[in-house]
């Protein structure tokens, strides 16, 4: 339980607008007229955008991405005080007001980058039409997407952060940096191992972004097996540099304190990559199954807009269970001291740690699992489940290589991902044994990560032909 001296309110009052009583229901008309016509406005845009292929530009593109932002801005603030005007009720809860305010600057932001990249392309398409094509082709739009969605994310969760550290008064004592014990290795083994991590974090960066390279530049790998893969490996080069850089740089210079700020932010992004890896895996699964299963609807079945949803739902899911454990986890506080026998801010040793109440953070842990790992992987098992169905029915030794090499890389990948998570949190070490934990989670966290881009590349026929096309045409040109 809280402290109590550790008051904090639970709700707040929000004063409405400055209108009379008597004009409530006018003003209540008007604005459900204006938030359902900018649904429904924004809606219809981006559905005749995904319909006509003439629209299929990226003037378009980021219209209809502009036009989402434009419809998640308004519904994060218009629903609240529509019910608040229909029902005369005013408080908001604090959980409710932090999510309102990390949203609403988060597609604040988002609208501010969408028309700078509208703005880019309007300046390509005027000033170089001659190179349009080549300068505003399919990459740089989705990248430039991207990278607005992230600095988006970045911009609100600092925000956030700082809002939630201003609420607390000045009598709810709590610690401003943690130590990060690191790894359980003896100091005259940090050389080496410090050289080991080092070769492995270069490794996963620069294999990851060569499987988005070969995939870019190689015509034959846009299909959607390779989009996700694509994003993958983009997730897997965050996953691991959200925790590799700290602790190398702590091995560096022997220092291993970390601001509370830096640790919260450190937890988030662990779990946002951590579940968007999830969330990912689960995609390029039902990619497996319909391209086994349902060879000859696979192109009207897993058409680009399908997997461009599919990845934008994944994200969205990502960071809402990121936000989620990261509001919940501010709130508590670290009384007890603030040492972590860890090597990053992972969740479950922060609420160890915590001296607050964590029985909600345990109970959204129970909850959140459920929707980010074990629903994904059942879904995963199904789909291999199907295709496992799909191909005894027709028994042959040539169906059953074909299955294999369309589906090896992905269940390995998927066994050492979900194996590593299985083997935290299924089976926990106890107390006196923490060393398992920390060893388990360099598993998922470094190693997993860089095994990722040697498994598509070994076992995959097409991209070993990219590479090698790649290689060629450099020596060529040389």
């Amino acid at each position: 339980m809280r402290r109590e001296n550790q008051s904090s309110v639970s709700e707040f009052l929000l004063l409405g607008l400055p209108i009379q009583p008597e004009e409530q229901g006018m003003y209540y008309a008007l604005f459900l007229a204006m938030y359902l016509t900018t649904v429904l406005g924004n809606l219809l845009i981006i559905l005749l955008i995904r319909l006509d292929s003439r629209l299929h530009t990226p003037m378009y593109f980021f219209l209809s991405h502009l036009a989402l932002t434009d419809i998640c801005f308004s519904s994060v603030t218009a629903p609240k005080m529509l019910m608040n005007m229909l029902t005369q009720t005013q408080s908001i809860s604090y959980a409710g007001c932090i999510s309102q305010a990390y949203f609403f600057i988060l597609f604040g932001a988002l609208d501010s980058f969408l028309l700078t990249s509208m703005a880019y392309d309007r300046y390509v398409a005027i000033c170089h039409p001659l190179h349009y094509t080549t300068m505003m082709r399919q990459s740089l739009c989705f990248l430039l997407v991207v990278v607005s969605w992230v600095l988006s994310s970045a911009i609100a969760l600092v925000h956030t952060l700082l809002l939630t550290r201003i609420m607390r008064r000045e009598n709810q004592s709590s610690v401003s940096e943690f130590l990060l014990l690191g790894l359980p290795i003896q100091p005259e083994e940090q050389g080496m191992y410090y050289a080991l991590f080092l070769a492995m974090y270069l490794t996963t960066v620069l294999g990851n972004l060569l499987i988005i390279l070969l995939i870019r530049l190689d015509s034959r790998l846009h299909t959607p097996m390779y989009f996700f893969l694509s994003h993958l490996a983009l997730t897997d080069i965050c996953f691991s540099s959200v925790t590799a850089p700290k602790m190398l740089m702590n091995m560096l210079t022997q220092t291993q304190f970390i601001s509370y700020a830096g640790c919260i932010s450190q937890a988030y992004f662990s779990i946002l990559f951590g579940s968007l890896d999830s969330f990912l895996l689960t995609s390029m699964a039902y990619d497996r199954y319909v391209a086994i299963c349902h060879p000859l609807h696979y192109t009207t079945m897993m058409r680009q807009s399908l997997c461009f949803l599919l990845v934008v739902v994944s994200w969205v899911l990502s960071s809402a269970i990121a936000l989620v454990h990261t509001l919940l986890l501010a709130r508590l506080s670290f009384l007890r001291g603030n040492t972590l026998p860890h090597f990053f801010c992972d969740l479950s040793a922060l609420l160890k740690l915590s001296s607050s109440d964590t029985t909600i953070n345990q109970l959204v842990i129970l909850i959140v699992g459920v929707v980010g790992i074990t629903l994904p992987f059942m879904c995963i098992l199904v789909s291999y489940g199907h295709i496992g169905a799909s191909v005894l029915r027709r028994p042959s030794i040539k169906g059953i290589c074909k299955a294999l090499s369309t589906c090896g890389s992905h269940l390995s990948v998927v066994s050492l991902y979900y194996g590593a998570i299985i083997a935290l949190y299924f089976f926990p070490s106890s107390n006196s044994n923490k060393d398992k934990n920390v060893i388990v989670s360099v598993l998922y966290t470094l190693v997993t990560p860089m095994v990722n881009p040697f498994i598509y590349s070994l076992r995959n026929r097409d991209m070993k032909g990219a590479l090698g096309n790649i290689l060629r045409r450099a020596a060529f040109s040389g």
